[in-house]
């Protein structure tokens, strides 16, 4: 059996990331925890079914504030469905990835080249204080940041890669690739498997991950939602 096929961690990932290894950086209540609102958008609940967790979330998020929930099917009463697409989670663990000499690593200094290469490429979510959730990896021609990956989500045994971005002057050179692999040599170095979630539209980026050695877990959603009214 494929390893990641029956785990409750990346059924749940956000709420299994903010109750495990990124306890410290979660605002929470009993059912329901979010990241601070500038590191990432992504919500947590202990069961997206009951209503209890929708009522913890209530408290988390301000009256017209918004949050993104990943695998929603629907919206329970009291909330309304601003965004939603369908996508895949994948798994890497038959990748077993490779550093790159090439890569260096960001921090908070790099912080406004990281936001003005997301801005340009639109990978997914990146705020001010994302890089906080993990390693980021990049790699600069002539001075400049012209690709990064890095670790988002951080369920107990395993890390999503994401923020894979390349400027367009530096596509097909193979970095993205690079950078994907040396991010996952990381997490494998730490005894966890890299997993990642990627929009059912970006074709391209899904045959290159099969590529890889990543394989569909699942199809989910990714939604973001609001209190109704």
């Amino acid at each position: 059996m494929d390893v990641g096929l029956t785990s409750p961690e990346l059924d749940n990932p956000a709420w299994h990331s903010l109750t495990g290894p990124h306890a410290t950086l979660a605002e929470g209540r009993p059912t329901a925890a979010r990241y601070p609102a500038d590191v990432c958008p992504f919500v947590g609940l202990s069961d997206a079914t009951a209503k209890g967790p929708w009522d913890d979330l209530g408290d988390l998020i301000e009256p017209e504030g918004t949050a993104a929930v990943i695998g929603l099917e629907s919206a329970p009463p009291g909330w309304d469905v601003r965004w939603q697409i369908d996508g895949f989670q994948m798994v890497g663990d038959r990748f077993p990835g490779a550093p790159d000499v090439e890569a260096v690593g960001l921090g908070p200094s790099d912080v406004p080249e990281m936001l003005d290469l997301v801005e340009r490429t639109r990978p997914g979510p990146f705020l001010a204080r994302t890089v906080i959730m993990g390693t980021y990896l990049g790699i600069r021609r002539e001075g400049k940041l012209v690709a990064m990956a890095g670790e988002r989500l951080h369920p107990p045994g395993w890390t999503e890669i994401s923020a894979v971005c390349t400027d367009s002057n530096c596509r097909g050179q193979g970095l993205a690739t690079r950078l994907v692999g040396a991010i996952a040599a990381g997490i494998r170095g730490r005894g966890e498997v890299p997993f990642l979630h990627v929009a059912g539209t970006n074709t391209g980026a899904i045959r290159l991950y099969e590529t890889l050695g990543f394989h569909i877990r699942r199809a989910t959603t990714f939604s973001v939602v609001s209190r109704s009214g």
